[in-house]
């Protein structure tokens, strides 16, 4: 067992050296059986994970507990925001045996929840849509007791291609916000803030619960941070996590301000109080941390 400080993630350099990551940023680095058996598998059956293209901080912790995001649609992205650290440029084409494959990674792993993301595809008419669905049909056709929450994007704005995912019933519905609406046209260049929260409102009416997420430390506010939480309980988005942001590379974003661990508790409490029925608020806290619990948190 051995403890790591995230060195990979630290903000960039200055002219007095690299700053020091708050002592709490602290993360338990061991392989056990079931974190080489996820590896294994995704080795074996071609597949992504957002976990190790996100340089997650919680790839350890998670995978020691059998859990996983699964990245589909490839591993190139289409935009490039300025926080992520998922590889941008001209996709290659749909791989449309991919489905099946998460589908066998997730009967061979024995998984009762299953979280499924993907890169976005904008040249795709569809935004990739199609492929969600399949990945749904081929999990539940092999694992029809594993629970699925799929995490979206935007798919451009297009309600057809929303409402193909959501006739899948999958038990979350997940699109982030990610950030402030001040900040989005210079973080999230491609998308746009109203789309996202329309997006969202969107499949609550389709009987989705639906799951957002916020990060932290990108030169917002914490009156902002409330404001983005107060928009998506204006469309009754059900769930949100929240969590410090860390410069994957150089070139990303620095990070504006660290936020202490008792900011992101009075987050989740002013969170349930707003009517939230699940926040996962914490530092190291990620879109699909703890997931598993999060199912049934619709009200």
């Amino acid at each position: 067992m051995s403890f790591i400080p995230l060195d990979h993630l630290r903000p960039s350099s200055s002219p007095i050296g690299r700053p020091r990551l708050p002592s709490w940023f602290k993360v338990e680095a061991t392989t056990g059986p079931d974190y080489l058996d996820i590896k294994q598998t995704m080795e074996r059956l071609n597949l992504h994970t957002i976990c190790e293209e996100a340089r997650c901080p919680n790839r350890w912790e998670c995978w020691n507990a059998r859990t996983a995001t699964f990245l589909i649609l490839g591993d190139i992205c289409t935009r490039r925001c300025h926080y992520c650290s998922v590889e941008t440029g001209r996709p290659l084409a749909v791989d449309h045996e991919e489905p099946r494959r998460v589908a066998e990674a997730v009967q061979a792993l024995g998984l009762r929840h299953a979280v499924i993301t993907s890169v976005n595809r904008d040249e795709l008419a569809d935004g990739g849509a199609a492929v969600f669905v399949e990945t749904i049909r081929q999990t539940r056709r092999l694992s029809p007791n594993c629970t699925i929450e799929v995490l979206i994007p935007d798919f451009e704005g297009s309600e057809d291609a929303l409402a193909m995912v959501c006739a899948e019933k999958p038990e979350i519905l997940n699109h982030n916000i990610e950030t402030v609406r001040r900040l989005f046209p210079s973080i999230r260049p491609q998308g746009k803030y109203q789309r996202s929260i329309e997006l969202l409102g969107q499949a609550k009416q389709c009987g989705m619960t639906t799951k957002s997420g916020l990060i932290l430390g990108m030169g917002e506010t914490l009156d902002e941070a409330r404001e983005v939480m107060r928009d998506l309980r204006t469309v009754k988005c059900d769930i949100i996590t929240i969590g410090q942001y860390l410069q994957p590379t150089r070139e990303h974003l620095p990070v504006a301000r660290f936020y202490d661990p008792v900011e992101f508790e009075t987050l989740k409490e002013e969170g349930f109080v707003m009517g939230f029925t699940h926040v996962e608020s914490g530092p190291l806290v990620r879109s699909s941390y703890h997931a598993e619990q999060q199912v049934g948190s619709e009200p």
